[in-house]
Formats: C-alpha cells, structure tokens, sequence
C-alpha cells in the first residue's frame, strides 16, 4: 500500500521551480550588467570628449540667447507700460482739475 502522492514530488516540483527562478535571475543579472557597461562605455566617451557633449552646450547657449531677447522684450514693454500709466495719471489729473473749474 503506497502513497499515491510521495513526499519526493512536491520537494521535486519546488526545486525544478527554484532551479527556474536562479536561471532568470542569472539572465537579468546580466541583463542588467550588460546595459551597466554600456552606460559606464557613455560616460566615459562624453567625459573623453574634449567639448563635453557639444549639443548640450549649443541647446544652452541657444536658450541663453533666448532668455536674453525674452528679458529684453520684457523691460522694453515694462518701459512702455510705466509710460502709459504716467499717461493715464496725467490725463486723470487733468481731467480733475479741469472740472473743478
């Protein structure tokens, strides 16, 4: 009278499952290794470069020249808003002034 079911199956069962999950562990470990080399293979290469990486400086140096005619633009309407508020100001005055006569 043997048990159907033997305590080997379930031991057998979870090591072929184990033995499963090491091997796609493995696979991701170098998954991961591979994609760590060629980012370390990137860095080094920008860090060779003699410029750095000139686009992040052309991108830079276009956006400076962009904040600058941007500030540019600004004080010029902030100068022309002042002006026309000193405007309404003297208009108002006048307007007071002449009807109280």
């Amino acid at each position: 009278m043997s048990d159907p079911v033997s305590p080997d199956v379930p031991v057998a069962a979870a090591f072929r499952e184990l033995e499963h999950l090491v091997r796609n562990l493995g696979e991701e470990i170098g998954t991961f290794r591979k994609r760590a080399q060629q980012a370390e293979a990137r860095l080094k290469a920008l860090g060779a470069a003699p410029a750095g990486d000139t686009s992040a400086e052309e991108r830079v140096a276009a956006l400076e020249a962009e904040n600058a005619r941007l500030r540019a633009r600004l004080d010029v309407a902030t100068e022309r808003t002042k002006a026309m508020l000193e405007r309404v100001r003297f208009l108002r005055q006048q307007h007071l002034l002449g009807g109280e006569s």
